[in-house]
């Protein structure tokens, strides 16, 4: 019984191995892009865009599961850096920031946000959340309304998901086996998957060629993103059914962006029936999938800037009247 035993050692101990090697090149292929913030709990990844003094609110961008701040970055946040502040950040446990203690919930995220957005010194910026950042952004506007100015939701994880999209259902896996298997079997799923997950992501928009590499895609190949993962699908429902009954509490303004074809979280549901829940709420619907950042800029792009735009022209009727 010792000899398969031992086989059986020596194969876990050489698929860790071979994930901790894919890990390293994952983060050779995405390296760090700006520097570190410390607030409690972890260990931020941050870049920053644009001037410092130019007038109006920064724009913090937030992403979602599975991803880092370059899901931003790729395509989008370089045009808004033209004539505003864009602060991105890789949220606790992802991409390259890193936890110095247990696992946040979405309103522990939120916190740390919020303490990014104190010690960077930004007045009110509006904050952008993107699917599962979409929920951390609500979060945020719940634990801090006074600490930002408005936000802006694309694609957004809303509401309570009645099932869990396909393409995520692997990460359905519960502690001690999701640690098991991030060392074991997850990377190698990862790897043979990429492809048809991301197309599952993107549909039906076209998957970039360089999304590996300068949107990120390739740090989702780690354990820890795994980890991370399997933690945050497990946590939603519970932390989501906290949130949803106190949407009517929000009084900033709230925009939601979605395209009509996404096939990762439902426009209806998460779309239309947010923004009936949350007073002032502004739906738009786009041609497009879930991963508008990305595969539709320009009108992401438009949408935020007369976000920016609203806001000015309250500001300024504010200070007139």
């Amino acid at each position: 019984m010792l000899i398969p035993f031992g086989a059986a050692g020596i194969g876990v101990l050489g698929l860790a191995g071979w994930t901790a090697w894919v890990a390293r090149k994952a983060e050779e292929l995405v390296p760090v892009d700006g520097r570190f913030v410390d607030v409690a709990g972890a260990r931020l990844h941050v870049v920053e865009l644009g001037p410092r003094d130019v007038e109006g609110a920064a724009i913090v961008m937030i992403h979602g599961l599975m991803g880092q701040l370059r899901n931003f970055s790729h395509s989008l946040a370089g045009r808004l850096a033209h004539d505003h502040r864009v602060i991105l950040v890789d949220r606790p446990g992802w991409g390259h920031s890193h936890l110095t203690g247990a696992r946040p919930d979405l309103a522990g995220q939120a916190r740390m946000i919020a303490e990014l957005i104190a010690q960077l010194g930004l007045e009110r910026p509006l904050v952008v959340g993107h699917s599962m950042g979409g929920a951390v952004t609500l979060a945020l506007a719940l634990a801090v309304p006074e600490r930002i100015g408005g936000i802006a939701l694309i694609a957004p994880l809303s509401q309570v998901a009645e099932r869990l999209p396909p393409v995520f259902r692997g990460l359905m896996t519960p502690p001690g086996l999701r640690e098991l298997l991030s060392w074991t079997l997850a990377v190698p799923a990862a790897l043979a998957r990429a492809r048809r997950n991301a197309v599952a992501v993107f549909a039906p928009d076209p998957v970039p060629a360089d999304f590996a590499t300068a949107g990120g895609g390739a740090l989702s190949a780690r354990p820890q993103a795994y980890q991370m993962g399997s933690f945050e699908v497990n946590m939603a429902t519970r932390a989501m059914q906290a949130m949803v009954p106190r949407y009517g509490e929000i009084a900033m303004p709230v925009s939601i962006l979605f395209g009509r074809g996404d096939r990762v979280l439902d426009p209806a549901q998460h779309g239309e029936r947010t923004a009936a829940e949350i007073a002032g709420a502004r739906l738009t619907l786009v041609d497009g999938g879930h991963m508008l950042p990305v595969t539709h800029p320009e009108q992401t792009e438009a949408w935020l800037r007369s976000i920016l735009a609203a806001d000015k022209r309250v500001d300024r009727q504010a200070i007139a009247d």
